[in-house]
């Protein structure tokens, strides 16, 4: 009977080492980068409409695409926030940071923060394939009061390696470029 208990507490703990080195790593990338130049104040209220994102980025497991019709999910890396709502969040900041001003709003927006500039996003691509992470999106720029409307294209790919914490490095500065490049457009309008 002794035997039994032994066995049945080594299984036991196999178990649980096992359980705990299959452990899942979280990524975010919601983190407000930090601008590389401060502009003057922007006097216009900016909107920035929720970014819409590929399905593959609804998925809370990291996707790496192995052709142009494949991906993989990679089950041990997961995105701790949805991905549309995080990267919402990190234009809005960065916005307010570059411009040094508070007056960047996410949508809806109640009347009291009505824009003078709506910001609208939608990414086609944001996946690792080979050695490149790949970002393209369509984007534009509305003047609310005047109705004076700019669409752009954008797409960038950063080197990166295989390895996961590298390919969410890859996909970090991957939109630090496009923030920037959203910044200039508005500072411009």
């Amino acid at each position: 009977m002794r035997v039994i208990k032994i066995l049945l507490t080594l299984a036991m703990l196999l178990g649980v080492q096992g359980c705990l080195s299959s452990s899942k790593n979280y990524y975010v990338l919601s983190m407000v980068s930090q601008p590389s130049k401060i502009y003057s104040s922007h006097k216009s209220i900016i909107g920035v409409e929720k970014i819409t994102v590929p399905a593959y980025l609804y998925k809370r497991e990291l996707a790496i695409a192995k052709s142009t019709s494949k991906i993989t999910l990679l089950s041990n890396a997961l995105w701790g926030e949805d991905l549309d709502e995080g990267l919402s969040n990190r234009l809005i900041g960065f916005l307010q940071k570059k411009f040094n001003q508070p007056d960047v709003y996410a949508y809806p927006w109640g009347i009291d923060k009505q824009p003078t500039v709506k910001v609208s996003v939608k990414i086609t691509r944001f996946i690792a394939q080979g050695e490149y992470v790949y970002l393209d999106a369509t984007w534009s720029l509305e003047n609310l009061k005047t109705k004076k409307r700019r669409s752009k294209l954008f797409s960038t790919k950063v080197a990166t390696s295989d390895n996961v914490e590298n390919i969410v490095k890859a996909m970090d500065s991957a939109f630090s470029q496009f923030e920037e490049t959203v910044a200039k457009e508005v500072r411009k309008f």
